[in-house]
């Protein structure tokens, strides 16, 4: 198991964790950083804004952590091992590694997990069973970080799916300065 201390250290560097393919744990520090803004530059897509709207799913706040994990880590290709999980579990413990989730009659449909440090949010992963569950999650994730004062939003990488709510690339450099400017601000993720 990764520490907790180590991880975190690594969050605090612009580093983190995943499993290669035969297990063993590799550190990354990707140059650009994918982010999402928590201003005005985060978007809603429209078929969102209809979901949204009709209110079918229920948002849940750390309830079903280590289910979330390894609903993430049921993919082809995966960076979520039982090393990781178990690592992640003990940082969830700590109150630094969080769910939100997407409930809708009863059952988990979607959601997503990451890390918290002062007034950053590093996202891990995502999953949804049901269509647009994550997508959810992620907004209602957006929501929380900005009703509570957080200014970094991490996705490590930028993807097409996330470029869909305004998520974009910045230099290395310039995402060490934004962490290190909020990495100590008191920030609650929890209730």
């Amino acid at each position: 198991m990764i520490s907790a201390d180590l991880l975190l250290h690594a969050y605090r560097n612009a580093v983190f964790p995943m499993a290669s393919p035969d297990g063993e744990i590799a550190w990354f520090s990707p140059d650009p950083r994918g982010i999402i803004p928590l201003d005005e530059g985060f978007r809603i897509p429209h078929g969102l804004r209809r979901t949204l709207k009709k209110g079918a799913f229920e948002i849940r706040v750390d309830t079903a952590f280590e289910t979330v994990m390894r609903a993430c880590a049921v993919r082809e290709e995966t960076w979520i091992n039982e090393e990781i999980i178990a690592s992640y579990v003990e940082l969830h413990r700590r109150g630094h590694a969080h769910s939100v989730e997407a409930w809708l009659e009863g059952r988990l449909a979607g959601g997503l997990y990451g890390v918290t440090l002062g007034g950053a949010f590093f996202g891990e992963s995502m999953f949804h069973e049901v269509t647009d569950a994550s997508k959810v999650a992620l907004h209602a994730l957006v929501m929380r970080l900005r009703a509570r004062g957080f200014e970094l939003l991490d996705t490590q990488w930028l993807t097409p799916h996330l470029e869909t709510f305004g998520a974009r690339e910045i230099p290395r450099a310039e995402y060490r300065d934004r962490l290190l400017a909020c990495a100590e601000k008191p920030c609650c993720f929890a209730d």
